[in-house]
């Protein structure tokens, strides 16, 4: 219980997924929906003889492995017992508005599992549900309805249930309960860790470029009418239109949108299909960690010449209190079609820089991946303090931008590592080493101009977030050679599991200011 109080702290037992070998009582690491019960059907196959329980949810539900599994689990008879808590509620709103026609008993019921249906706040009904599923031979569901956080002020059946509880509606909660002491002093005794660095070359203000994606969205649908809007964009939500940034085009321009459920594989290849015809272009959206799930949907809307803008928020790994199954690290898996083909990878540096990215490439023919952080970024500052992206600024793609020459070597960055990376390239050049920064918005496409230039300096450090063995920099050095350019070369990126909390996974993976310039000096040092 004491480990609660340390709840998606950094280097405790309890990040926002518990993990096996980290949370205590843990056998099985979670956290992506739907891909629990496959495997539990696998430990009823190891273990004939014993009853396997599965928890599960009707978010959980809704996706497509699930109904895979139960198939194979009434095919052959696994003695797998799944609790289902059906609480109508997920993150962006109620499967029985958004979803309509959906219900977990009738579907579990459709795929020949026994279902025993009970109130989940009668525990006598529970017991008796749980009874009867122990009883039954072969697979067999216990389908809790109820009301999601019931009893708790503000909350009770809305999807403020979801996470944490606002510690005003706590309070409020053990007031209305009563025997219970006053807690407001714990509560306002518990204190998020302090991000203690201050960067140099961007603002103190910051933004949330996933936010800011669906209002360049928006930028670029109000130059449409109503009508026109309707028959060439259509925007899909994954039940993530509050964190992926879509809540504002649903607001804005509810023409376009259409609110879905936890079902990316097949969303995805609905916004494909829109986009199977030119001029028309489908928006699909999900977390960065989750693209690992549409790769082969990918491949079809590739080969059908389909037009989507997809955009994966919550990349790489900073403020990911989720931890490790939520990095989204895989993301140039998405550059997997052949030679002949081509599909753009875009990662904004800032804010600024997503707005200009997104009115440039809406209507672009073909798949187009645009990329951001769950962290909130600065904005990228010139040496004399105006903003790197100005009103003035225009983007190109295929181009890499060059935002400081250095005679001694250059740092290549993308995304949330730019700000970072340049707070490292301005200390290390007070120090006297003349060194150059280069941030990479185009993931997949080389420059041949910044290539040659960058190729002939004495190194070249490449600086992402991304998994060290998939990422930009595993691919760089390749370029580098193809062009026969062979300075110093290195790349830092994302190689273990997180620590959990918020700021704290940038350093705790080597990926702060400091390790950059670490990286450099050593490069620098390096004789071959």
């Amino acid at each position: 219980a004491a480990h609660l109080l340390h709840y998606r702290e950094a280097n405790s037992k309890l990040p926002g997924h518990p993990e096996l070998g980290l949370t205590p009582g843990v056998k099985f690491s979670s956290g992506r929906l739907g891909h629990m019960w496959p495997l539990v059907n696998g430990v009823a196959f190891a273990n004939r003889s014993r009853t396997v329980f599965c928890l599960g949810s009707d978010g959980s539900q809704q996706e497509g492995n699930d109904a895979e599994a139960a198939r194979l689990a009434v095919a052959q008879n696994l003695n797998v017992k799944l609790i289902i808590d059906d609480n109508d509620v997920t993150i962006a709103g109620h499967p029985s508005q958004y979803l309509g026609g959906y219900s977990v008993a009738k579907t579990l019921e459709g795929h020949g599992l026994r279902v025993v249906r009970a109130s989940g706040e009668d525990l006598d009904d529970v017991w008796a549900g749980i009874t009867n599923l122990v009883a039954s031979d072969g697979p067999a569901a216990l389908v809790l309805n109820r009301t999601m956080a019931p009893g708790i002020p503000d909350i009770e059946g809305s999807t403020h249930g979801h996470d944490v509880i606002p510690v005003k509606s706590a309070l409020a909660y053990f007031h209305k309960r009563g025997g219970f002491p006053d807690f407001s002093e714990l509560y306002s005794s518990i204190k998020a860790a302090a991000q203690p660095y201050t960067y140099l070359g961007s603002t103190k203000e910051v933004g949330a470029t996933r936010v800011i994606f669906g209002e360049a969205v928006n930028i670029v649908l109000d130059t449409l009418s109503k009508e026109d809007a309707a028959q060439r964009v259509m925007v899909i939500d994954s039940d993530l239109e509050g964190s992926t940034g879509l809540k504002v085009i649903h607001q804005k321009h509810p023409e376009v949108f259409v609110p879905s459920g936890i079902m990316e594989r097949g969303n995805f290849s609905a916004a494909a299909g829109f986009g199977f015809e030119k001029g028309k272009v489908g928006v699909f959206s999900t977390f960065s960690a989750f693209l690992e799930m549409v790769i082969s949907e990918v491949t079809m809307a590739r080969l059908n010449n389909c037009n989507v803008l997809c955009h994966f928020s919550h990349s790489g790994v900073d403020e990911m209190a989720d931890n490790t199954c939520h990095f989204g690290i895989n993301s140039l898996f998405a550059d997997n079609g052949l030679s002949d083909t081509h599909s753009a990878l875009y990662f904004p540096a800032d804010g600024q820089q997503m707005i200009a990215i997104i009115k440039k490439i809406f209507f672009d023919p073909g798949l187009r991946f645009v990329f951001s952080t769950r962290s909130k970024v600065p904005w990228l500052l010139r040496p004399d303090g105006s903003r790197v992206f100005d009103d003035a600024y225009e983007f190109h793609p295929g181009k890499d931008e060059v935002l400081q020459e250095g005679k001694d070597g250059y740092v290549v960055a993308c995304g949330e590592m730019v700000y970072r990376a340049w707070d490292a390239v301005l200390r290390i050049r007070n120090e006297g080493m003349d060194v150059g920064l280069v941030n990479k918005p185009c993931l997949n496409m080389v420059d041949e101009k910044v290539m040659q230039m960058i190729g002939k300096s004495p190194f070249v450090l490449v600086v992402e977030s991304f998994n060290q063995k998939t990422g930009l920099g595993s691919k760089f050095g390749t370029w580098l050679l193809e062009r026969r350019l062979t300075p110093k070369y290195g790349y830092i990126g994302t190689t273990r599991e997180g620590c959990g909390g918020l700021w704290e996974q940038i350093p705790y993976q080597g990926l702060d200011p400091e390790s950059i310039v670490s990286k450099i000096k050593q490069l620098v040092a390096y004789e071959g």
